[in-house]
């Protein structure tokens, strides 16, 4: 729950506030109050827990497994984060379920490629089988000799809506103050040298600030001349009823991504609710914030029924729940965490996760936290900063497709 204006007894200056109070936000809120304590603002645009970001909802998938050396070298510490917020809340986030990379002799396995390379490079434990050998570990999988897998055990769900609530919950037992329906309007600098936010509850002032606003980023960096060139789409995601569901909860199930020429498909045993999880990665359109359907699409829907036909009929049911979440993605589909320095505010600091980030959520929050309170992170980001071709060429060509640098790309 947010804080009230009144709870702040008037108070107007923070030495840190963060802008947008989703994953990486609520992350940033968690990790800066273990240190600042009540010296912690959040401000979200909308209320606590709404969902018309990217980051609200029962179950996220969390891997070891990327194909980028970047993000390999990291994933070991997002289970590191997240078992941080488990031991001071009690409460479990991450469920180990195991996880599958599924793809096409001779016309996907390819991309299978720089994930084994990753794997080994980081000694992280793999399995590869044939499709005999996962329908003997899985046989909810009906599928040809045309299919190959990856199979990582230690992948599976992370909670997101929880981990949401308890980044707050916990930060607030420190005296952060997080308070919603709260746009921000501007940010500025003082004339004192401090950072002023403008929001329709007054000014606040700060010493550094991270802004991690969604779709809405550039609403906010735009005020100091600021921008990042992403695109947003509004995403479908499908909980099928199936009548097996003790086939697929998350002791007999893995999470799995099916990597296709097009668009991979993912999905996830149930979690939260009672239905099986399947959605289509970066298929949407281009969208705003504030334009949006809000309907799911029917030929995604009728896409992802076709699939599980041929190859998990089992999975199928009929429909719990459809709904729509925003990507924000920058057109190399890698995150940018950086301070807007060039622009002369080298305390401000920017992050977006360019639709694949909920798994990172906490740990960006807390690489985050040590950029604005220390000016450095333990990690190397360096992959993620402004100075990229992906964010620097304007002729750059937007590559959506995970998993691959031979592929259109992500």
């Amino acid at each position: 729950m947010a804080n009230t204006l009144e709870e702040l007894n008037g108070r107007r200056h923070f030495d840190y506030i963060v802008i947008g109070c989703g994953g990486i936000g609520s992350g940033a809120v968690y990790w800066l109050s273990k240190r600042a304590g009540p010296n912690v603002l959040g401000l979200e645009r909308f209320q606590l827990g709404h969902e018309n970001g990217g980051s609200q909802d029962v179950s996220r998938i969390i891997r070891l497994t990327y194909s980028k050396e970047c993000y390999t070298k990291l994933t070991p510490y997002t289970f590191t984060a997240w078992r941080e917020v488990e031991d001071e809340s009690g409460m479990q986030l991450v469920y180990k379920s195991g996880g599958l990379n599924l793809a096409d002799k001779g016309v996907t396995d390819y991309i299978l490629e720089p994930y084994e390379e990753a794997m080994i490079t980081n000694n992280i434990p793999y399995e590869k089988w044939d499709n005999q050998q996962l329908m003997e570990h899985y046989p909810q999988f009906t599928v040809g000799p045309e299919v190959v897998a990856l199979y990582q055990k230690d992948a599976g769900i992370v909670d997101a809506a929880l981990g949401n609530s308890l980044h707050i919950q916990l930060a607030q037992g420190r005296g952060a103050k997080v308070l919603d329906n709260c746009p921000v309007s501007r940010v500025a600098r003082a004339l004192n040298g401090l950072i002023e936010v403008n929001t329709p509850h007054g000014t606040f002032t700060c010493k550094r600030v991270i802004v991690a606003a969604g779709a809405w980023i550039n609403h906010v960096i735009g005020s100091i001349g600021c921008h990042v060139p992403v695109y947003v789409t509004e995403e479908n995601v499908t909980y099928f009823g199936s009548p097996h569901v003790k086939e697929f909860t998350k002791d007999k199930f893995p999470i799995f991504i099916y990597h296709q020429e097009q668009n991979d498909i993912y999905a996830l045993p149930v979690h939260g609710i009672s239905g099986t999880k399947i959605g289509i990665d970066a298929a949407g359109p281009v969208v705003t914030g504030d334009t949006r359907s809000w309907k799911p699409d029917p030929v995604r829907m009728e896409r992802l029924r076709e699939f599980l036909q041929k190859t998990c009929p089992k999975f199928l049911g009929p429909v719990l729940k459809a709904k729509t979440c925003l990507y924000t993605m920058t057109p190399d589909r890698d995150f940018l965490v950086d301070s807007c320095s060039k622009a002369g505010f080298p305390d401000v600091f920017v992050c977006c996760g360019a639709g694949h980030a909920y798994k990172f959520a906490s740990l960006l929050g807390q690489i985050l936290s040590e950029l604005a309170i220390d000016g450095r992170t333990q990690h190397d980001i360096s992959a993620f900063s402004w100075d990229r071709e992906g964010l620097t060429d304007p002729y750059f060509k937007p590559v959506f497709t995970m998993g691959s640098e031979k592929k259109s790309k992500l």
